[in-house]
Order: C-alpha cells, then sequence, then structure tokens
C-alpha cells in the first residue's frame, strides 16, 4: 500500500513492484508483512467517555451477585473524603434487583443505607437503564411516595407502603444522575480524561470512526470532544449524538439543539461533527420497558404500566415534532436521528413517524430492535432507514435465547434482533458494540453475526457492516470504509485472514496496527 504523506490518502493497493513505481519523496510505502489488512473499523453506536469515567471513584460492583451480597463491594465506593459528597457506581444486573424484590427481599435503598447512608449513593445498573439508590439519594432529589413519573422515567416502589424502593428506571435515573453531576466543580476535567483514555481503547481495537450515541450535553460531554480537537488529541472520525432529554420543553430543546449543531468542527482540522440526535422511543425488555404491542409473558408491576406494554420515552407523536424540526433546517442543516427502539411497538412508532415526516436524504438510524413485528421488517428499505444491530453479549447467541422467552414468550423471542432478515430485504444494516455495555472488540461481533442460527449472516456482510455500511450511517463513504487508491488510508492491520480461517476463531485475531488519514495511531508492541 502506498500513502501520500502530505494528504493521508491512498496512492496504490498492490504487489511490492507496484508499489515502487508509486512511491515517491510525497508518500511512504507500508509493508504488512503478509498480514491482513481492513479497512478502519466503525462502530455507530457506542459511549467512549461514559465507558470510561471515574466520576465520584466510580466504584465497581459485580454483575452477577444478590444484591445483598454486595455489601463489602458497596462499603468500599469512594467518598472523595467528604461525607456528604455524592458517590457513583456501575456494574450490577436489573435481573438480580427485581429477583431479590419479587422473593420478597427488602427494599434495595436499605441495602446501601446499611453500609452508606449519609452520602447519596447511585449505582447504575450494567446496561445503564436503571440505577439503584439509597435514602439519602432519594431525599436530596426530592423523590417520595407522592412524586409522579417524569416522561421516559418510572420510580419503583414497594408494593405494600408505597415508598420509592430505590430503584429508578430509565430516564428517572438519568434524572438523578443529573442533578449528582452538578456536585462536581472538575467535570469538564474528568470528562477529558475519560474520552482520552476512551480514545486510547478504540486505537487498540482498530476502530477509527465513532458515533457517540449520547451525548449528555447538559454534562458537557460535547466540550470534551471539541478539547480534545483543540489539543490534537482526536484519533477517531467522530459523530456526537446530543441526547433529547424527554423531561425538557420540546421548544426549548429543539432551539437549543439547533444552537449545538456543527457539520465539522474544523479546529486543527480534526475529524468532528455534532449533526445527530440521541432520542428513545422505549427502554429494555429485561425490565418490561420496552414498548411492545402485545403485554409481556413477566410482569414486574411497575407503577403506571398498568397494561404491562412497556414505556416511552417519546410517543410517536413527539417525535414526529422533533423529525419535523430538527432534520432539516436553515439553509443546508440537518441532524440524522440515531434512535433507540428495542419492543415491537417502539420500533414500529418510530417507522410510523418516519414515514410521516421523511425528508429527502436523511439517514436517520434505529438501534437495537430486539423484538420486530414481521409486518415492519420491509419498511426499513422502504424508508431509507438504517438498521443498527448488536450482537457482541452471549446474550444475543441461539443457546441464551430463553432469558428472552421468559420475558416475552417463545413466538416474539424467535427472530430476536432480526440481523438477517433485515439484511435481506436489502436495508442498509450496521453492527455496532454499544460499548460499555458490551465488548468494543469489533471481532467478537463479527463472529456472532455468524453464528445466530437463522438470523446469521456470512463473515463478509458482518465485515461490511462494520466498515463501509457503517461509513454510509456517518455520510463519509467517499472518503473511508474501503480501501482504494482516492480513498482516506483509514486501515487497520490484523493477524489473521478472517475471511478464510474457522468462524470460532475469528474473536481470536489481534489488531497490529491502526491508522487514521494515513498516520499509524496505534502499533502493537511486540515485545
Amino acid at each position: 500500500m502506498v500513502v501520500n504523506d502530505h494528504t493521508g490518502y491512498i496512492e496504490y493497493i498492490g504487489d511490492n513492484a507496484g508499489a515502487l513505481q508509486y512511491h515517491t519523496e510525497f508518500s511512504y510505502v507500508h509493508d504488512v508483512r503478509g498480514n491482513t489488512v481492513l479497512p478502519g473499523f466503525h462502530d455507530v453506536h457506542m459511549h467512549p467517555l461514559e465507558a470510561m469515567t471515574e466520576l465520584g471513584g466510580g466504584c465497581s460492583v459485580p454483575s452477577n451477585t444478590p444484591p445483598e451480597n454486595m455489601l463489602y463491594n458497596i462499603s468500599q465506593c469512594k467518598t472523595r473524603n467528604d461525607a456528604t459528597a455524592w458517590v457513583l457506581g456501575h456494574g450490577h444486573s436489573i435481573e438480580y434487583i427485581l429477583e431479590h424484590i419479587d422473593n420478597g427481599g427488602r427494599p434495595p435503598k436499605e441495602i446501601i443505607d446499611e453500609v452508606m447512608d449519609t452520602n447519596p449513593v447511585i449505582i447504575m445498573e450494567e446496561t445503564s437503564h436503571s440505577v439503584w439508590v439509597n435514602s439519602k439519594a432519594l431525599e436530596l432529589a426530592g423523590i417520595t411516595k407522592d412524586t409522579p413519573n417524569n416522561p421516559g422515567g418510572i420510580i419503583m416502589k414497594d408494593a405494600n407502603t408505597g415508598e420509592p424502593n430505590g430503584i429508578l428506571f430509565e430516564n428517572a435515573g438519568n434524572e438523578i444522575m443529573d442533578l449528582a453531576m452538578k456536585s462536581f466543580k472538575n467535570l469538564d476535567e474528568m470528562n477529558y480524561d475519560a474520552l482520552l483514555l476512551g480514545l486510547e481503547e478504540l486505537r487498540m481495537n482498530g476502530i477509527t470512526s465513532v458515533c457517540d450515541a449520547r451525548t449528555y450535553w447538559k454534562r458537557n460531554h460535547h466540550d470534551a470532544w471539541k478539547m480534545a480537537c483543540d489539543d490534537k488529541e482526536l484519533t477517531v472520525r467522530a459523530v456526537l449524538g446530543l441526547w433529547a432529554y424527554p423531561h425538557m420543553n420540546d421548544a426549548e430543546q429543539i432551539q437549543r439543539l439547533k444552537e449545538l449543531y456543527t457539520n465539522g468542527y474544523n479546529k486543527n482540522e480534526c475529524f468532528l461533527k455534532i449533526n445527530e440526535i440521541k432520542v428513545y422511543s422505549d427502554g429494555l425488555l429485561e425490565s418490561t420497558t420496552g414498548a411492545m404491542l402485545k403485554p409481556y409473558v413477566k410482569n414486574l408491576h411497575l407503577p403506571g404500566l398498568d397494561e404491562n406494554i412497556g414505556m416511552n420515552y417519546f410517543t410517536q407523536e413527539r417525535l414526529q415534532i422533533y423529525f419535523e424540526h430538527l432534520q432539516a433546517f436553515g439553509y443546508d442543516k440537518g441532524f440524522d436521528f440515531h434512535i433507540h427502539a428495542i419492543g415491537d411497538r417502539g420500533v414500529e412508532e418510530v417507522l410510523n413517524a418516519i414515514e410521516r415526516t421523511k425528508e429527502s436524504g436523511t439517514r436517520h438510524r434505529m438501534t437495537h430492535l430486539e423484538i420486530v413485528n414481521q409486518r415492519d421488517i420491509p419498511r426499513f428499505q422502504e424508508l431509507d432507514v438504517i438498521a443498527d444491530f448488536q450482537v457482541t453479549g452471549t446474550y444475543t447467541l441461539p443457546n441464551k435465547l430463553y432469558r428472552i422467552e421468559n420475558v416475552v414468550g417463545e413466538s416474539r423471542a424467535k427472530n430476536f434482533i432480526p440481523v438477517k432478515s433485515v439484511e435481506d430485504t436489502g436495508a442498509a444494516v450496521t453492527l455496532s458494540s454499544d460499548w460499555d455495555v458490551s465488548s468494543l472488540n469489533p471481532f467478537i461481533s463479527i463472529q456472532h453475526a455468524t453464528q445466530r442460527g437463522s438470523q446469521s449472516i456470512s463473515v463478509k456482510s458482518a465485515i461490511e457492516m462494520r466498515t463501509i455500511n457503517a461509513a454510509y450511517a456517518m455520510r463519509q463513504e467517499n472518503e473511508v470504509g474501503f480501501l482504494s487508491a482516492g480513498m482516506a488510508a483509514d486501515f487497520v492491520v490484523i493477524d489473521k485472514d478472517i475471511l478464510n480461517i474457522p468462524i470460532n476463531q475469528i474473536s481470536t485475531a489481534k489488531v497490529l496496527l491502526t491508522a487514521l488519514q494515513g498516520e499509524i495511531i496505534y502499533q502493537l508492541d511486540k515485545k
């Protein structure tokens, strides 16, 4: 491969003899020594800043442990040497919490109170869709038995007393987290440090383009990305998905989002765009907050969800308002939307909203898509909607399907995460990680995508979903996503030819080198 040293664009790909003919004082020849070269990987749904944050000490609690067995882990959380400071943690499984409640266990808030009752404590569960808090946190947030649910959120309450039990689902968790964030005087510094750590992980995994799938602009996440540009530390092409807060006034939020739009933050010629909106349609299947057309088999008796068909962050009608005002505005501005939709009702409502407000040239992307009604499968292609799936987690494999069957029933779980079904319609399909919910290792997602029974796809398709298809989603398919003369030299060198090895070995592939616009940004130390 010959790359122009000044522009960072590929001039030639081929054998050594041909490369030497193209080699000039303005280019360099990269000898990959017989290893495999692929386009730089894309990840169009991940959380690189959130994944590496150390806010509040960032204590970690185990995932696969009943809450009563976590007392020691919780007691080890840092308190910033302040008996009144917010303490933040993460990592537990909501399934274990719900099982504890279902079995008649004490309110979860009392478990934390036992070891930490003066500091307000928030522990975010592993998917980030709920938090576990203590009594002090509830007190500071003003949450009582009489507090109603705000849009997109659920305050879980004790079945006998009606008091909040310490579990806050979805946006109720986001709101109390926002309250905690206000107490951190060095928030911007901590955001920036977390982002730099995240970027290092991306380089090591051969990822050269990303979409930040939840840029909390009220927490100044976007400023951390700009700072990385200012300091010449941004080593990916990045698109930020500005978070749409479900409890905000629509007119006020729409105006603020317009003000934050940029199709290119150009300081130091870095690759940063703020041209996507991240919005949630619904919640999760495991907590029965994903929006379903028919009731769940499992019933958690969540407040305000009497029909047991899940909930909405944004209803179809509100989504239409945001599409109408933000997908095209000004002379040449417009956001693409990145929409979380998990249940079949959530998926259908988003597709309906897009259909009724469709503008030419939009590249809206729906993500997760775990349960999709058969009648909606062809609509992605018909409406030019990009379907983004995550299959990195082992829960997406056929031998783990019983977990979803226990929640939605066997018939609806049959085509869980229908990657192949949507691909077969000709729709644009991408794969992503949702890091740090799952590993950001692209080889795991590629391997798993080929091991999902009737929803399996080819290795070639999986690679394309992590490269050229994802480049299309980011509106950069004319620059990157495949390797050819004239394209930007974003590439990765790996130690295995993943197209020609046993499928079960793909996840063992290692990144040897990562390059962005011709610049080597990571090289494996062979010592």
